[in-house]
């Protein structure tokens, strides 16, 4: 069986020495899924079971009328409940970048049981109900089947972070390092991506002064704002004396 069967072999029931063998139940149908067309919806003996992916259906070899065991039910279930999470960090990933440590926190923010509301479709009106979260062992297979196919990688990450983070309006290299730092990033690519980068702190420095001028009457509260912004104070005082100069 192909990949993704392989993610649960340490995972299924353990099977205990004179359990009685366990009935098995057939597919009865097979229908594609009205809000994902690359997924279709499972029917075990007349009832609606799960929805799988369409690749999923392929590696499972599943078609109407092939038995199954109960075992072989779970393990489908939980292969289910993979690929929805999956295709749900996957949108994520994709809507912009993000470092490690926010997949990670995404991913296990997504396994809380969580409440919302619901239209009826009967009576058009909203209700709320309890949601359940995805199964928090879940997690580090769907993280490493992101990271497999490149969806994480923190160098890029941070050199995408520090290219394009407040261009026109300026920032610190010691701002941008505290970032890097609040979204998980490892000192040693903070320091070289940092280092590799061709931004000029004193050309940030003067974007900043240029942005902030006109809300600082009082240039020593200017001064402090410039200087917990993470700008040198020397590097600060030099360029707002050339700032506010006569030509």
């Amino acid at each position: 069986m192909l990949e993704i069967n392989t993610i649960f072999d340490d995972l299924g029931p353990v099977k205990k020495s004179g359990d009685k063998p366990a009935p098995k139940r057939s597919i009865t149908d097979i229908k594609q899924a009205v809000r994902d067309e690359n997924r279709v919806n499972i029917y075990i003996d007349n009832k609606f079971f799960c929805s799988l992916d369409i690749s999923q259906v392929v590696d499972y070899h599943l078609k109407i009328g092939k038995v199954l065991t109960e075992e072989e039910l779970q393990d489908i279930r939980r292969a289910s409940d993979f690929g929805k999470f999956y295709s749900r960090a996957l949108e994520y990933v994709l809507s912009r970048p993000h470092s490690a440590k926010e997949i990670r926190d995404y991913l296990k923010k997504k396994t809380l049981n969580r409440t919302v509301r619901v239209k009826n479709r009967k009576t058009g009106e909203y209700q709320t109900k309890q949601k359940e979260g995805y199964d928090a062992s879940l997690v580090p297979l769907v993280f490493e089947r992101l990271e497999k196919h490149g969806y994480v990688d923190d160098e890029r990450f941070a050199r995408l972070w520090v290219e394009n983070r407040n261009v026109s309006k300026g920032i610190s290299k010691k701002k941008l390092k505290l970032e890097l730092q609040q979204k998980g990033i490892s000192s040693s690519i903070i320091e070289q991506v940092l280092e590799d980068n061709s931004r000029d702190e004193r050309e940030e420095l003067r974007k900043v002064i240029a942005k902030k001028a006109n809300r600082y009457q009082d240039k020593q509260k200017f001064t402090q704002y410039l200087v917990r912004q993470g700008f040198n104070y020397s590097d600060v005082l030099e360029e707002l004396l050339d700032f506010f100069s006569p030509e």
